[in-house]
C-alpha cells in the first residue's frame, strides 16, 4: 500500500483552512493543521479531524509573521511524517482602512502573514518535493488577487503578489512534476462572517436575505456565498493526477466577481 502523502495547511483551525484540511484528511492524506496558538482545543481538534476521517492529523504552532517560524513548521511536519507532499498557503489578516489612515503596523502584519509566510514556507518545502519527486503548493489568494476594493490596500497588495508568487514558483518547478497554483475564493460562508450577518442586519435595519445578497454579496454576481467545502474539493482536485499540467495559473471560486 502507497504511504499516504502529507499536507500542511497554514492558519488552519477554523474557516477555510479547516475546510480545506477536512477535505484532504477525508482523502486520506496525513495532515498538519497550524495556528499561531498552542492550546488544549488546537490538539483537541486535530485528533478530532483524526477520529473523523481515519487519518493521522497533528497541530504545530507557528506564528506566520515570523519567517523563521513558517520555515520551521515546514521542518517539524516533516520531521514528524517523513516528508511535506502538499503545501497550502492559507494564513491571512484583514483590516480595513484608507491609505492615508492605514496604520503601517497593520499594513506589516498583513503582508507577513498574507504575503511572505507563503514565501518561506514554499522554499523550505520545494526542495523536499523535488527530492521525493512530486509535489504540490496551493496558495489560498482571493477575487481580491485579481482586482481591487477601496479601503484594503494592504490586503490587495498582498494577494496580488500571492498571485505573482504562485506563478514565479511554478515556472521554477515546471520541470519538476510539481505544481503551484492560487485559489482566488470571492466570499466564503465561514463561522467569521456568519457572527457578522445580525450585526449588519441591526446596522441596515435589513432581513437576513437581503443582508446577504445586497450588502455581503453585492459584488458577487451568483448572490450565494462560497463554501469551505468546495475549495476543499478544488484543492483535492488540484492535489489530483487530473491537474498535473495545470500550473502557474488561478481558479476563480467567486460566483462571477473577476467576470465583471
Amino acid at each position: 500500500m502507497a504511504k499516504a502523502r502529507t499536507a500542511v495547511v497554514t492558519g488552519s483551525n477554523s474557516g477555510i483552512g479547516l475546510g480545506i484540511a477536512r477535505a484532504l484528511a477525508d482523502e486520506g492524506m496525513n495532515v498538519v493543521i497550524n495556528s499561531f496558538t498552542d492550546n488544549e482545543a488546537d490538539h483537541a481538534l486535530a485528533a478530532e479531524i483524526s477520529r473523523d476521517a481515519g487519518n493521522d492529523t497533528a497541530y504545530i504552532k507557528a506564528d506566520m509573521s515570523d519567517g523563521e517560524q513558517c520555515r520551521a513548521l515546514v521542518a517539524k511536519a516533516a520531521e514528524r511524517f517523513g516528508a511535506v507532499d502538499i503545501l497550502i498557503n492559507n494564513a491571512g489578516i484583514q483590516h480595513v482602512a484608507p491609505v492615508e489612515d492605514f496604520p503601517a503596523g497593520k499594513w506589516d502584519a498583513i503582508l507577513s502573514i498574507n504575503l511572505s509566510s507563503a514565501f518561506h514556507t514554499a522554499a523550505a518545502a520545494v526542495p523536499m518535493m523535488r527530492e521525493n519527486g512530486w509535489g504540490r503548493v496551493i496558495n489560498l489568494a482571493s477575487a481580491h488577487g485579481l482586482t481591487a476594493s477601496p479601503y484594503k490596500s494592504a490586503y490587495v497588495a498582498a494577494k496580488h503578489g500571492m498571485v505573482g508568487l504562485t506563478k514565479v514558483i511554478a515556472l521554477e518547478t515546471a520541470e519538476d512534476p510539481i505544481t503551484c497554483n492560487a485559489i482566488c475564493p470571492g466570499y466564503v460562508l465561514t463561522p467569521l462572517v456568519e457572527e457578522q450577518i445580525p450585526d449588519t442586519m441591526k446596522q441596515y435595519n435589513l432581513d437576513r436575505e437581503t443582508v446577504i445578497r445586497d450588502i455581503l454579496l453585492e459584488r458577487q454576481p451568483s448572490k450565494e456565498f462560497a463554501t469551505t467545502e468546495q475549495l476543499g474539493g478544488t484543492v483535492i482536485f488540484l492535489c489530483s493526477d487530473h491537474a498535473a499540467q495545470i500550473t502557474g495559473t488561478t481558479i476563480s471560486v467567486d460566483g462571477g466577481w473577476t467576470a465583471l
